[in-house]
């Protein structure tokens, strides 16, 4: 599908943890390209890191880095909001309205909840009304589209299922979002080869120190061909690492030294390790700009939420006068 043009896209992202090259190539990169052309509201998901964090400080750390990170690599606070979840209160009171309109089996059904109890993490109410809080998130400020992965459509499904559950009783109040589904690029691999993620603790971070991605990359794991052998290069999680960042020319050279022969795995690690810093050069330095100035980053997470509180709060006056909540003040 085409991307949207001119349309209010809603995203956010939790801070459960510290963003990685994944999470750029999978997401972000398309965040920041939807600013140029739609109405754009990201948050950073507190309220649902909570299922995960308990320790207050570290909640509080990841917040902003997420921000810092999302404004380092490119993110405009003049062309869409960016703030964080618990700046919008009314998101809490919807989710409790669309609790009262939700079936058991619809979350009993979250893909979410099954496997985060498959991994061990304890249930309790939050985890496994999960779900309502996201459907808020969306519905609160009447969002067109929502970026999603396809292993995300769920998500966005049983959002609209709430959002038509709640019009049925109440009348057409809720906007119906739409998902677009992100374009896909090639699964990044993680250094063990396996998709790019924290649960199988193989990402490589956008922000580390020249010293830590070194350190990563020389980690990635290799077969034990002879430096002087050709080598697959269809079958090299570095060359699917060094397409991400490198010109096409870089690439097809390096496919040829791969078949060539006598150009080892360590030749090319260090060709990704410098082709991955460069590319994030430009990023870092403004990153490292933002850190000198947190009251700058805070001030843009205070304007964007007073730009969402703005639409939240006239989706919730038509909400609340649906259900018949009488107000006395």
């Amino acid at each position: 599908m085409k991307a949207p043009k001119n349309k209010r896209i809603l995203s956010g992202v939790q801070p459960t943890g510290i963003l990685h090259v994944g999470n750029y190539f999978g997401a972000i990169r398309q965040h920041i390209e939807l600013q140029e052309t739609n109405e754009g509201y990201y948050f950073v998901a507190n309220y649902h890191a909570m299922t995960t964090i308990s320790d207050p400080r570290i909640l509080e750390e990841n917040s902003l880095r997420v921000a810092l990170d999302y404004l380092a690599l490119g993110f405009d606070p003049e062309k869409a909001a960016l703030f964080m979840q618990s700046d919008v209160p009314e998101v809490t009171e919807l989710a409790w309205m669309l609790s009262t309109v939700t079936p058991m089996g619809l979350l009993e059904r979250s893909h979410a909840y099954k496997d985060k109890l498959a991994r061990g993490i304890t249930a309790n109410h939050g985890l496994f009304a999960y779900p309502v809080l996201m459907a808020a998130d969306i519905l609160i400020y009447d969002s067109d589209y929502v970026p999603v992965g396809k292993d995300q459509k769920q998500h966005l499904e049983m959002t609209r299922d709430m959002a038509e559950k709640f019009n049925l009783v109440y009348g057409e109040v809720l906007k119906i979002p739409r998902e677009y589904i992100l374009p896909s690029v090639a699964v990044v691999p993680g250094i063990d080869g396996q998709k790019m993620s924290k649960s199988y603790d193989n990402t490589i971070e956008i922000f580390g120190s020249y010293k830590a991605l070194k350190k990563k990359i020389m980690s990635i794991i290799t077969d034990s061909t002879p430096l002087e052998a050709p080598k697959d290069p269809d079958k090299s999680v570095i060359v699917d690492l060094y397409k991400l960042f490198a010109a096409p020319a870089e690439v097809a050279a390096m496919r040829e030294n791969y078949l060539a022969g006598g150009y080892g795995y360590g030749h090319a690690k260090k060709a990704l390790l410098e082709a991955m810093w460069s590319y994030f050069e430009p990023h870092r330095q403004r990153r490292e700009a933002l850190e000198n100035n947190l009251d700058h980053v805070r001030e843009v997470l205070r304007q964007g939420a007073l730009r969402a509180r703005e639409k939240a709060t006239v989706v919730m006056e038509r909400v609340r006068d649906a259900a018949g909540l009488v107000r006395c003040r």
